[in-house]
């Protein structure tokens, strides 16, 4: 028999209908538990011999879970492990959040995994971590006693380097600012390469400077920073980690990134004079020297800003150069390369490994002391605003902490309790509110 078409489309209509219904109804068949653990104070903040405890829950929708159990165990992140003395189980849940109590035993973070598992579905983790007077983490070794003599040795020898800028103009959409591609001649090589701007027309002396800089990776510079920075009025720069070209295709900075830069993070760790970080922190120098031989620098104002190494990147600046006035590291790494000698878990990336006898290898032990950021936070006079992630699994909070503890002058920080390794955006608006304030003009 011959169908009309009307009929047809009709037929398919109510099939399909069938199907979405279907389909709607195993959805809400489907439970979506969620797993949430959170500290009872919701800074998350102690002192040595409070109790605190962690609060476990788990939903399906908006209903608590009432039925199963949960596993959790209580590490000392720290020291980067399981301790004696701190609680591990299982617990039946039931009509209340289960509730795991710990006892702070010393300056640490205690951090409670925990884990769920529905009946019929895959397992889900969460993961909270209570601070014990953070603010009393100190140095886990003491500044090597020559490091301001090897330092201000480098520093001598870059000045004898002419800077040498080569600017190229870089078209963007903002006619109000101007901005160039700049290679600046620097020491071992590698020039700063970045991009730089500023607005049109400053007047001399008039601007404040800023100065990008970049977390882990092989990437080109960040021309939307530089023009961030000069769109508020400051000669703006921003520097990729490693004086490369910039702009270029992405397959040319992963060819880099899986050859030559692979594994620039541990390269040459076994001597001071080798290990890469040295180049990365003169090339912060010289890009500050750039930036303060502008005329339209005001001669007062310089802020360095950038996450994780960049956060690492910026307390350097701040230690080894006493024309930084503002830092603002975010989560940093390059932090506490010594903390496995004082029995605690060391920062990204992990620059010390330990011999045979479980103790850190002392030929780089000693090179890493020269390139810890902490050691440079305690030269740093400039003003900061540090953010730290309680669960960054990346760059432990522990090492952020001794960090923010050793700097000199006025600091602020931005606890995230629930946070790991990240730079969100409000923490980035925080940062550059607090350099704008910084970069205004006294009345």
């Amino acid at each position: 028999m011959t169908r009309s078409l009307p009929f047809l489309l009709h037929r398919f209509t109510l099939a399909l209908a069938a199907v979405l219904t279907l389909a709607a109804t195993a959805r809400a068949a489907d439970p979506a538990f969620a797993l949430k653990v959170v500290t009872d104070r919701e800074d998350a903040l102690y002192k040595v011999g409070d109790e605190a405890a962690f609060v476990i829950s788990v939903s399906d929708g908006e209903a608590a879970v009432t039925e199963g159990s949960v596993s959790f165990v209580v590490d000392d992140f720290l020291a980067g492990g399981k301790a004696a003395g701190l609680p591990e189980g299982k617990v039946s849940l039931g009509e209340k959040p289960v509730r795991v109590a710990v006892k702070g035993r010393a300056p640490e973070f205690l951090r409670c995994q925990v884990t769920f598992t529905p009946a019929d579905g895959k397992p889900l983790r969460a993961t909270a971590s209570a601070a014990f007077s953070p603010e009393k983490i100190g140095l886990s070794l003491p500044v090597p006693d020559d490091f301001d003599e090897f330092w201000a040795g480098q520093k001598k020898q870059l000045a004898a380097v002419p800077l040498d800028p080569k600017l190229t103009a870089v078209e963007q959409a903002d006619k109000t600012i101007e901005c160039y591609d700049a290679q600046v001649q620097c020491m071992g090589g590698a020039p700063v390469s970045g991009y730089f701007s500023k607005p049109v027309g400053a007047k001399a002396k008039s601007l404040p400077a800023i100065l990008w800089v970049h977390g882990a990776g092989v990437r080109s510079s960040s021309l939307g920073n530089a023009v961030k920075g000069a769109q508020a009025g400051m000669l703006s720069m921003d520097i990729n980690a490693h004086g490369i070209p910039n702009g270029m295709p992405g397959k040319f900075y992963s060819d880099l990134s899986s050859g030559p830069l692979k594994g620039y993070n541990h390269a040459g760790r076994e001597s001071i004079e080798t290990i890469y970080f040295r180049g990365m922190y003169l090339q912060l120098v010289r890009a500050i020297d750039f930036l303060t031989s502008q005329p339209e620098w005001n001669g007062r104002t310089v802020a360095v800003v950038g996450h994780s190494q960049g956060g690492g990147q910026s307390l350097v600046a701040g230690g080894i150069d006493d024309r930084v006035t503002f830092i603002a590291p975010g989560v940093p790494a390059i932090c506490d390369h010594s903390g496995q000698a004082a029995g605690r878990i060391n920062g990204w990336p992990k620059l010390v490994p330990n011999g045979a006898d479980g103790k850190p290898d002392p030929k780089i032990l000693k090179a890493a002391q020269y390139v810890d950021a902490v050691n440079f936070a305690t030269r740093c006079k400039a003003d900061a605003i540090m953010s730290v992630g309680f669960i960054d699994a990346v760059c432990p909070p522990s090492s952020c902490y001794a960090a923010y503890n050793a700097l000199q002058g006025k600091k602020s920080v931005i606890n995230e309790p629930l946070m790991g390794h990240a730079a969100p955006a409000h923490i980035q608006d925080a940062f550059f509110k607090k350099i704008l304030e910084h970069a205004k003009p006294a009345k």
